[in-house]
This record gives C-alpha cells, sequence and structure tokens, in this order.
C-alpha cells in the first residue's frame, strides 16, 4: 500500500512538474512576444511622436509664415489707403485746376478780341498817318501848280483824295491785273510797311477788291473804279 501510494505521489510530482515546465515555457513565449509587441508599439509610438514633431513644426512654420503675410496685408491696406487718400487730393487739384484753366481760357480769348480791336484801330491810324505822310511829302517836293498838273482829271469825284501813288497803283493793278502787296512794292518803290498800309487803306475806301484765300492777300481794281480809270485816261490821251 505505501508502494503504491508512493508510486502516485511520484507520477503527481512528475506531471506537476512537467506541466509546470510547459507552463514555464508558455509564459516565457508570452513574455518574448510581449518584449516585441511592446517594442513594436514603441516604434510605432517614437514614431508617430517624429511625425507629430515634423508636423507640428511645419505647422509652427506655416503659422509665422501666416502671420508675417497677415502683416504685410495690413502694411499693403495702409498704403492702399494712404494712396487713395493722395489720389482724392490730387483729383481735387486737378478739378480745381482745369476750372482756373477754363477761367484763364475765357480771359485769353476777351484778351485776343481786345488785342484784335486794338491791332485794327492802330492799322486805321497807321493808314491814315501814311497817307498824310505822302501827301505832306508830295506838298514839300512840288510845287502847288505842277502838283496840280501832273494830275488834271483824275482828282474828280471818286478819284479827288487819291494821292499820285495811289492813282499809280490803281492804273498799275488795271494794266497788270490783281497783285499781292509785295509785287505792288516794287513798282511803287516804298516800304514793305507802307505798301501794306497803303493798300489796306485802298481796300477800305472802297478802290479795291480783295482775295483772301491765299496769304499774301491779291488786290484787284473793282470794276466801277477800272472804268472811270479807263475813262479818265481814255480823256487825258
Amino acid at each position: 500500500m505505501q508502494d503504491f501510494l508512493f508510486v502516485l505521489v511520484s507520477i503527481l510530482l512528475g506531471v506537476t512538474i512537467v506541466a509546470a515546465i510547459e507552463y514555464y515555457r508558455k509564459l516565457r513565449k508570452a513574455q518574448k512576444e510581449y518584449e516585441k509587441a511592446r517594442n513594436a508599439v514603441d516604434d510605432i509610438v517614437t514614431s508617430f511622436n517624429r511625425q507629430f514633431k515634423n508636423e507640428a513644426a511645419k505647422l509652427e512654420a506655416l503659422g509665422y509664415k501666416v502671420e508675417a503675410s497677415a502683416s504685410r496685408t495690413d502694411g499693403a491696406l495702409k498704403k492702399a489707403n494712404e494712396l487713395d487718400g493722395i489720389m482724392r487730393a490730387l483729383e481735387g487739384k486737378i478739378a480745381a485746376e482745369l476750372d482756373s484753366n477754363k477761367v484763364i481760357s475765357t480771359r485769353l480769348v476777351d484778351l485776343e478780341k481786345r488785342a484784335a480791336g486794338v491791332i485794327a484801330s492802330q492799322e486805321a491810324t497807321m493808314s491814315k498817318i501814311a497817307s498824310l505822310e505822302e501827301q505832306a511829302s508830295q506838298q514839300k517836293s512840288a510845287p502847288e501848280t505842277h502838283f496840280e498838273g501832273v494830275i488834271p482829271l483824275r482828282r474828280e469825284k471818286a478819284m479827288a483824295q487819291l494821292t499820285n501813288t495811289e492813282v499809280s497803283v490803281l492804273e498799275f493793278l488795271v494794266s497788270e491785273g490783281a497783285k499781292t502787296a509785295p509785287e505792288i512794292k516794287e513798282r511803287v518803290n516804298l516800304s514793305r510797311e507802307h505798301t501794306a498800309r497803303l493798300m489796306k487803306k485802298l481796300y477800305e475806301e472802297g478802290y479795291l477788291e480783295r482775295e483772301t484765300s491765299k496769304i499774301p492777300f491779291k488786290y484787284s481794281v473793282k470794276k466801277e473804279m477800272e472804268k472811270l480809270l479807263k475813262k479818265t485816261e481814255g480823256q487825258t490821251a
């Protein structure tokens, strides 16, 4: 009986030892698997942390860029507002200058009209002075009887107020046709200004016609004056 119990205890002890060894092996295997899993998790966590840090750094850099861009945008908006103020001020100044230019233009037109009137008055005065000078020079250079003898019939009626030079100009135009003041100057041997005043006087007093389509103007004798000149020349002959 004791031997049987001893054998039974030995068997149970052997089974227990085998079970304990097997359990220890499984425990060691589980521990190794756990360590592998923990290492893998650590690697994943480390990699995730590294990626997280990289993304955080990128986000921080992006934040700096956004702040810098916002700062530049604020500066640009301030400059745009300043430029807008400057442009409005310039528009006001330009409008004021345009109004001033309109006033000045109106004044210039008025001055031009006044100047034209003054010039016309001066030309008429100079023409009268030239006529008086011509008459005075003729009266000084020749006696009264000789003066009347040169133009015996030409001073009747319409030609009574004409000087010898004026009659000579009229006869020259009748014989040669329409001429300009420079062409007439060569014939009467007067200065350019004197000739211009003479032709203007004859035109304004109704002896001549003037063609104004081209410059210098061309002068021609009126038909009725031409007939009178031809008639008086025939009577003289």
